[in-house]
């Protein structure tokens, strides 16, 4: 108050008595602030805090600081009141009729407490892992600041999700501030996670690859990048370490599902230019099968198995291979061919 000056002193004496919702509302003063809203200490840090960011938003404040409620004079327990806290603005961050408070600032003056609010998020990711997957996540919601729009890139570029977390630490000398800035590097640091993944197979994933792995970066807290120019290409992905080491093995395993359906491709490839299987069109003619059920029905044939289930024009259809006839579900039959190119047309 001191700090503030006179002015605010005067408006605080003036609406003493006047207050709703367990606040009142006066000018900055000398702070560096627009508004202060003073509150009326009741130990509810929670429904406190809520009541605060809700006011924000209503009056549509870009911004908010807050202290450790409760940890002066009201003698809260740090831990509790770092709990209470950030159950507030996680529940504020989740609404979507959020649209004006972008962010929102948690000032700790003593440096002994900042372990409570750490643990305090820790807490948050081991137990509700769907919403804070991470510490980052938790920092995310904590210093809440809406995601960057990015121009759309090319299709092998994915759109990086970047959310600005800024520290401001106090502390009574440059030394206790610098080693402060060292404790958070180290917090963070140890949570994250370098992979790059490279094959030729990555420089054939498409759209529904490019679908996987933006999904993947929205669900999981890490950032993909595609170098597809690079020979071989690579994927690179850093972030939390369990989830660098999770995205990676599902890297690898659509990398895998690309080299086998390739082989598969040219294995089709290389047998329909030997044997051709055909089945009834329009007009008396017949039409090739696609190259990979032309594969499946010789190589059925060729193992001697009995029947093979195949698509024919949407339809379900059960191939005896010995007669070379199919039948639906219905119980028409139709007749397939069967020709070896070196046969004609």
């Amino acid at each position: 108050m001191d700090a503030a000056g006179s002015q605010v002193a005067d408006e605080c004496a003036q609406y003493a008595g006047q207050y709703q919702s367990g606040f009142i509302t006066t000018q900055g003063g000398n702070l560096l602030c627009s508004k202060i809203i003073h509150l009326i200490t009741d130990n509810q840090v929670k429904s406190q805090v809520s009541k605060v960011l809700h006011e924000c938003e209503q009056r549509m404040y870009k911004s908010v600081a807050l202290p450790a409620i409760g940890t002066g004079q009201a003698g809260l327990s740090p831990a509790k009141v770092a709990d209470e806290m950030l159950d507030a603005v996680v529940e504020f961050a989740r609404q979507k009729s959020v649209q004006h408070l972008q962010t929102i600032k948690i000032i700790i003056f003593q440096t002994d407490m900042l372990s409570d609010f750490y643990e305090s998020m820790k807490k948050r990711e081991d137990s509700d892992s769907s919403t804070m997957e991470s510490l980052l996540s938790t920092f995310k919601s904590f210093f809440w600041g809406k995601k960057q729009s990015s121009e759309k890139k090319k299709s092998m570029i994915l759109e990086k999700k970047v959310y600005l977390v800024t520290f401001q630490i106090c502390g009574e000398s440059q030394e206790k501030v610098d080693a402060t800035e060292s404790w958070i590097k180290d917090l963070i640091l140890k949570e994250q996670l370098g992979n790059t993944v490279a094959d030729e197979a990555i420089e054939s994933f498409d759209e529904t690859q490019i679908a996987i792995l933006e999904d993947l970066q929205r669900r999981k807290q890490v950032t993909i990048q595609l170098e597809n120019k690079l020979s071989p290409p690579q994927i690179k992905i850093s972030g939390i370490s369990r989830d660098v080491y999770s995205v990676s093995l599902e890297v690898q395993r659509m990398i895998q599902q690309i080299k086998s359906t390739e082989e598969e491709q040219s294995k089709g490839e290389l047998l329909y230019n030997l044997v051709e299987w055909r089945y009834p069109g329009s007009n008396d003619s017949y039409v090739a099968f696609d190259k990979l059920t032309n594969m499946q029905l010789e190589h059925a044939k060729i193992f001697k198995k009995p029947y093979l289930n195949v698509k024919i024009n949407k339809k379900n259809y059960k191939v005896d291979l010995n007669t070379l006839k199919a039948t639906d579900d219905q119980g028409k039959t139709i007749n397939l061919q069967r020709v070896a190119k070196d046969e004609g047309k």
